[in-house]
């Protein structure tokens, strides 16, 4: 066999093993045809972050958050991630710094936010809201060895009113000051949901104030063992506090929701998403329509997305809408 032959021969081998890889699934025409009809066909944010604003580990607007984070990252491909806080006041600062894109928050805080008074020396007008959430309800409870069955009974009690100034503290706060009870006439111990219900356990505080979405899974975990008992809170006194702080409304703690045998007479408030004014109109469009298109999965994350009123999720805005918001609304009534 001549050299030449030999050459054309190893030539021909070559040439079938290349035209074999190029036909490859594996190999890198296919996947890279494939992978650009994707990109084009995916819609884009133009920020590469999405991190939302939340409060303590165990609380519903955490454990929420944390499931729109991964819906964020697979629909976007973004770095999208929780940030746990001391919630509202902290989250709204947050905004404002802009460290955050993105934030749960309540409607009292959110009001002082925007009007510059309560823990806030200064107007924010770097927040817009996007959807009036689920409302958070007061949660005030004690044991039964207590004797303590009236929020009047607090006074002169330790009493565990929330993370400082977050949206729940400033709640309580204000729904004692309608009782015409302030914390000169308490011990105030502040303490976020988890370390609320430790207090509890270890007798350290006599009342806890939890406002959250029902159920919170702080609770749920100190009834096991501990003698809980919720105290109400009259829906006449709600109504009359109601009338200066037009957050308040009454509502009430489902039977069985803590293993009473009855609903409880409480308070509630509602809870805002809210994200950075400057975020571009296509981004908090896009970000608002995933939110509503995924609620079923945000329901599985917790119960409390139920208290959402998808009908009227845009009204009653406590700061302006953002564009984006709006867009996604008036889409949704066409």
């Amino acid at each position: 066999m001549s050299k030449n032959y030999r050459k054309y021969a190893v030539l021909a081998v070559l040439a079938i093993f290349g035209l074999s890889a190029c036909g490859d699934n594996k190999g890198p025409v296919e996947p890279t045809a494939v992978s650009a009809v994707s990109k084009t066909e995916a819609p884009k944010l133009d920020t590469k972050f999405v991190t939302i604003a939340t409060g303590g580990a165990s609380g519903p607007y955490n454990i929420i958050a944390t499931s729109m984070a991964e819906i964020y990252r697979q629909t976007y491909q973004v770095n999208s991630k929780t940030q746990t806080t001391g919630a509202s006041v902290e989250n709204l600062n947050l905004i404002d710094q802009g460290k955050v894109e993105m934030a749960f928050v309540m409607s009292d805080a959110l009001n002082d936010a925007v009007n510059g008074t309560g823990n806030f020396n200064k107007k924010i007008d770097k927040v817009s809201q996007i959807v009036a959430l689920y409302p958070n309800v007061v949660q005030a409870v004690t044991s039964k060895g207590t004797g303590i069955k009236t929020i009047e009974d607090i006074k002169g009690k330790r009493v565990a009113v929330g993370a400082l100034n977050s949206g729940a503290e400033v709640a309580t706060r204000n729904l004692l000051n309608g009782f015409g009870i302030t914390y000169d006439d308490i011990h105030p111990d502040f303490l976020g949901y988890a370390e609320s219900a430790d207090a509890l356990r270890s007798g350290k505080v006599d009342v806890a104030f939890l406002i959250s979405g029902l159920p919170n899974a702080s609770l749920l975990e100190l009834k096991q063992g501990f003698d809980l008992q919720l105290i109400e809170i009259p829906s006449d006194k709600v109504i009359d506090i109601s009338k200066t702080i037009p957050y308040f409304s009454t509502t009430s703690i489902p039977i069985n929701t803590y293993d009473n045998d009855e609903p409880v007479v409480t308070a509630s408030i509602r809870n805002a998403l809210v994200v950075r004014s400057d975020l571009s109109e296509n981004d908090v469009y896009l970000l608002t329509k995933t939110f509503f298109d995924n609620l079923a999965v945000l329901e599985n994350a917790h119960q409390a997305v139920k208290g959402i009123d998808v009908e009227n999720a845009d009204k009653n805005f406590v700061a302006p809408m953002h564009p984006g918001a709006l867009k996604y609304y008036q889409s949704r009534s066409k």
